[in-house]
């Protein structure tokens, strides 16, 4: 693994807003970096990236993680000057109280603001540490001299204009990489990682393997179409953490079940055997309330086999973290796999 370059591409895409449905710039610059590592690559209707690897086996696999993210949409523009708000995806809505964001005009224009609850001053509201924090109780307030609507209109700021959050994103010495959306750039990252060791290793895969770059995760059907040539998709995305999952920041997660219902059997079972015999920090957990691409693949009528994988993120659709050690398993595991 080349550790620079993971965390280097990690940071560099995670400085580029992409929530679901305004992709195209992240989309570009991976093409670009997919072309520079010498692979061939295309963009579907749908704004997906796939990048054709070749291998010893013209029977086709698939690996995917998504490049897009949570966000926010103008809902409406209020008579003061500040913004209503729709949700892009599912952000827990209490942790963007205070957070800095950019609104994207539909003529190019970037605005910036902070994203607040209705009642953001102690000093003013009773209920300023009470209220609860959702669509209808947040308003973005823009850095813009606007008292009125109309003010406001003349920015070029519309109904639909994306909101993208501030990542926040920082590397401790320690290893720690934290950031809004580690969900599921790092994993981006971590495909990213294996081709660029691919690429300068000369590696040989068994199988001819489609690596792919979905931009519809975080509102469902990121992976409802895969190139009808796959007969097995391995999703990377992020491992979670927390009550009654025994799966950290350092660990590779195999997950054997979402809520879709159970992963292939044979597949998940050669993960793990894969992962005991590396010695990886790894772990085997089930994660109720999630769904990903391989499931949205699963659920689209594709005949193939799926299974899930990718590193342990703390506090997943909130102020995300997790830690080199599990992006060094999970890359290690993905290159193991891809070898046999």
């Amino acid at each position: 693994m080349n550790k620079e370059y993971t965390l280097n591409l990690a940071e560099e895409i995670l400085k580029i807003d992409s929530p679901s449905g305004f992709t195209s710039n992240v989309i570009a610059f991976l093409k670009t970096e997919a072309e520079r590592l010498g692979f061939k690559t295309s963009v579907t209707q749908k704004g997906n990236l796939v990048i054709e690897v070749e291998g010893d086996s013209q029977e086709a696999r698939g690996v995917c993680a998504h490049a897009d993210t949570l966000g926010l949409m103008v809902r409406s523009i209020k008579s003061d000057g500040k913004l209503a708000v729709t949700k892009v995806g599912g952000p827990i809505m209490n942790t963007l109280d205070g957070e800095y964001c950019r609104i994207y005009t539909r003529n190019g224009k970037v605005v910036t603001g902070t994203i607040l609850s209705n009642s953001p001053s102690i000093h003013v509201y009773k209920d300023a540490t009470t209220l609860e924090r959702n669509e209808d109780t947040m308003e973005v307030r823009i850095d813009e001299v606007v008292k009125n609507k109309e003010d406001v209109e003349k920015l070029g700021i519309c109904n639909g204009d994306f909101i993208a959050i501030d990542t926040k994103t920082q590397i401790t010495p320690s290893g720690f990489i934290k950031s809004r959306f580690l969900d599921d750039k790092l994993s981006v990252a971590i495909l990213f990682s294996t081709l660029e060791m691919i690429s300068t290793h000369k590696m040989k895969l068994s199988h001819k393997t489609y690596f792919m770059i979905t931009v519809y995760e975080e509102v469902g059907h990121g992976g409802a179409w895969i190139p009808n040539d796959i007969t097995e998709l391995l999703g990377v995305d992020m491992g979670c953490i927390g009550t009654d999952l025994a799966c950290t920041e350092y660990d590779v997660s195999i997950c054997a079940k979402d809520s879709s219902g159970p992963y292939d059997y044979d597949m998940t079972t050669k993960l793990i055997e894969i992962a005991k015999k590396e010695k990886l920090n790894y772990a085997v957990d089930i994660y109720p309330m999630y769904g990903s691409d391989v499931s949205t693949a699963l659920k689209s009528s594709n005949n193939i086999k799926g299974a899930l994988i990718g590193p342990g993120v703390h506090a997943s659709h909130g102020m995300e973290r997790s830690h080199i050690q599990a992006v060094e398993s999970s890359i290690k595991l993905l290159i193991e796999y891809l070898s046999n």
